[in-house]
C-alpha cells in the first residue's frame, strides 16, 4: 500500500517512518510536516493509507479529513485520546495512541491491508458494459467506448473515446477477466487495447488516438492471431 506520514513533530515522523520501513505491505511515498503539504500530495498522487497526526499548525488532521473527498484510509496517530470518538465519524481505519508499539502498529496495518484487498474487487461486467468504482461511486462504461487500459502499479487507468480517464484500484488479471477476449487484447505487460480502436501498427508499437503503445515481445504472436489480416 502506498502511504504517507503527516506529523509536525520530526521525532514522531521518524518513528513511523522506521515502522513502515519494517513492513513489507507498505511503501512510503512522502513524509509531511503539515497537513497542507499532505493535502496536495493526496490530490496529486494515488495514496492508499495516511498516518495522520491531529494537532498541527495551519490545518489540523480533522480539518484535513473534512476537506478531502474521497478519503484514503486513515490511521490516526496522536498522544490525545480525547479525539478518538470524534475521529471515528470519518470512518477511520484505526486510532494509534503515542507512544506506538510495533505490535499495535502491525495490528492497525493488517486492518488497513484487509480493507485494501477487499476493495480490489471493484469491477463487474454485464454484456457490453462494465461498472467500475471511481471516487467512491459506481460508474457504468460501455466497453465499446474504451480505447485502452494502462497498468499503474496497484492501479489501472481506463482511457475512453470521449477523452475521459478513470483510475481504479485493480489488477491486470481482474480487468482481462472482465473484458471480451474477442474485442480486447493484451499487447504489453502494462497495456490492454480494444482491437477495433487500433489506427495503425508500425514496427513494434500500436497507434490509438495518436498515442503510441509498445508491443511486448511476449504478446506479439497473440496480437497477430487476433488481427484480421489480408
Amino acid at each position: 500500500m502506498r502511504c504517507i506520514v503527516v506529523d509536525d513533530d520530526e521525532l514522531s515522523r521518524s518513528v513511523i517512518e522506521d515502522l513502515i520501513e519494517e513492513t513489507d505491505s507498505l511503501k512510503l511515498i512522502k513524509s509531511c510536516e503539515d497537513a497542507i503539504e499532505a493535502f496536495k500530495i493526496i490530490k496529486e498522487e494515488h495514496i492508499d493509507l495516511v498516518f495522520l497526526d491531529i494537532e498541527m499548525p495551519k490545518m489540523d488532521g480533522l480539518e484535513m479529513m473534512r476537506s478531502l473527498s474521497p478519503l484514503p484510509q486513515i490511521i490516526l496517530v496522536t498522544a490525545h485520546e480525547k479525539y478518538a470518538v470524534e475521529s471515528y465519524e470519518y470512518d477511520i481505519t484505526d486510532f494509534l495512541h503515542k507512544p506506538i508499539s510495533f505490535a499495535r502498529f502491525m495490528k492497525a496495518v493488517d486492518k488497513a491491508y484487509n480493507k485494501f484487498e477487499s476493495s480490489r474487487a471493484n469491477i463487474t461486467s454485464q454484456d457490453k458494459t462494465i461498472f467500475i468504482k471511481s471516487d467512491s461511486k459506481l460508474v457504468q462504461l460501455n466497453t465499446e467506448d474504451i480505447l485502452f487500459v494502462e497498468a499503474l502499479g496497484n492501479y489501472m487507468r481506463i482511457f475512453t473515446a470521449n477523452g475521459s480517464k478513470y483510475t481504479i484500484l485493480s489488477t491486470m488479471k481482474d480487468i482481462v477477466g472482465k473484458l471480451s477476449q474477442e474485442e480486447f487484447v493484451r499487447v504489453h505487460r502494462s497495456f490492454i487495447v480494444r482491437l477495433d480502436k487500433i489506427e495503425s501498427i508500425e514496427d513494434n508499437y500500436i497507434v490509438i488516438d495518436q498515442k503510441q503503445i509498445n508491443i511486448g515481445k511476449a504478446y506479439k504472436d497473440n496480437l497477430t492471431q487476433k488481427l484480421n489480416l489480408l
